[in-house]
């Protein structure tokens, strides 16, 4: 039989953690005994477990610890991780360790250090007493690169025992959840983001100007909410489009009707910016007087838009390089406190990638299967919101101004 023995602390009861972590062990053909188990009798007291594992096969101890590991166990007699070097870029060794989001350390000379940088899917790069997650992309011919699975430690975020200001995190996805109610937590994220400097990043699709939330988010950025905005091309397009002309996908705004010759309206927005040279230009020179797009070059708030092989135009500022946008959402999210995904499940999938586990990250659209796909690609912090977005976006302007 193979044993290990393996410790984990945290939350283990609020956050399901104990039992995830014996289902692993049976799913992987193996037998586990508690050695030793001790509850935290306070909201900040962890509790403690060591347990020793067995399996009789080599490789379902190896998929069995990978699992453990991800959930927050560290093997007892783990030594330090092992190191191997990058011979070419963008070439990692064969047994790389995959990050997750959450808190990780390495043990490296007999010392715990904490990975900086921390994303899923990045590899561990050691060197000069650091460690960082580092894309696969980004390595580098003699990078130290961690592989297999001694010597690392996952700490996962565990929901907090007191609930009450995240508290229809518990809920799960459903769309039979009081909006006012959301809203209003919501309303508390951000003003604890706020108070505690971190950014307030929102994701949004071209959905928030097609239900009318337009004028919403621009007051948000307007009246200092939003430190930073992601989104696709066709955001600033249909934007710019309602700001210009009145009308999104070719609809006017006012009744809901379809304008003669709509359909048109998008691409003379995009030519309009053409003719400026960019968003920031057509603000400076008078043409773009109102909107999202607006607002972020008045106020100074840092905006992406990334391409897509859909695009029409795309706009001047809009970066259809897809390595290089992936970079500038990165930049951007540095600091987040909490991201408002808002109406666009690419964009809301991709940026939670990017995120650690600490982030809190909450995903409103009509459609409840984009909140649970961006929660099972990885990102197990998001919270969503089942409503039209223009509405939750009407809602939380008229909260916040009520708070202040």
């Amino acid at each position: 039989m193979f044993q290990e023995v393996v410790e984990a602390e945290g939350h283990l009861i609020d956050s399901h953690l104990m039992e995830r972590i014996f289902d692993t062990v049976v799913e992987y053909n193996g037998k586990f005994e508690v050695e030793r188990f001790s509850v935290g009798k306070t909201n900040a007291e962890p509790s403690r477990l060591r347990m020793k594992v067995e399996t009789s096969d080599a490789a379902d101890m190896e998929q069995m610890l990978s699992n453990l590991i991800a959930l927050g166990c560290t093997p007892v007699d783990t030594g330090d991780a092992a190191l191997e070097t990058v011979e070419q870029d963008s070439c990692a060794p064969l047994d790389f360790y995959s990050t997750t989001n959450h808190r990780t350390q390495v043990r490296h000379e007999a010392e715990w250090i904490e990975v900086e940088n921390q994303r899923m899917d990045a590899m561990i790069v050691v060197g000069d007493g650091h460690a960082a997650c580092r894309r696969l992309r980004d390595l580098k011919k003699g990078d130290r690169v961690v592989t297999g699975m001694r010597g690392i430690r996952v700490l996962p975020e565990s929901k907090e025992r007191d609930r009450l200001a995240f508290a229809f995190m518990s809920n799960g996805i459903s769309s039979e959840r009081q909006l006012d109610t959301a809203v209003r937590q919501c309303v508390t994220l951000m003003e604890q983001a706020r108070a505690a400097g971190q950014k307030i990043v929102v994701v949004a699709g071209p959905v928030v100007i097609h239900t009318g939330g337009g004028p919403a988010l621009a007051s948000l950025i307007k009246n200092g909410w939003v430190q930073a905005l992601l989104a696709g091309n066709a955001l600033g397009v249909h934007d710019i489009e309602a700001a210009l002309l009145g009308t999104s996908l070719g609809v006017r705004q006012t009744d809901g009707r379809q304008e003669e010759h709509g359909h048109r309206n998008h691409m003379r927005a995009i030519n309009a910016i053409n003719h400026a040279g960019s968003i920031a230009k057509a603000v400076e020179s008078g043409k773009l007087t109102r909107g999202v797009m607006y607002e972020c070059v008045r106020a100074h708030v840092p905006f992406v838009l990334a391409g897509s092989l859909r695009d029409d135009g795309p706009l001047p500022d809009t970066i259809t390089d897809m390595n290089l946008a992936q970079d500038a959402y990165a930049v951007e999210l540095r600091g987040a406190g909490l991201v408002l995904c808002l109406g666009s499940m690419l964009h809301s999938i991709a940026t939670g990638n990017m995120l650690p586990s600490w982030v809190k990250i909450v995903c409103v659209d009509i459609n409840p299967a984009v909140a649970t796909k961006v929660s099972d690609r990885g990102t197990g912090q998001a919270v969503g919101i089942v409503t039209d977005v223009g509405q939750f976006l009407g809602l939380l302007q008229h909260a916040l101004e009520s708070q202040q």
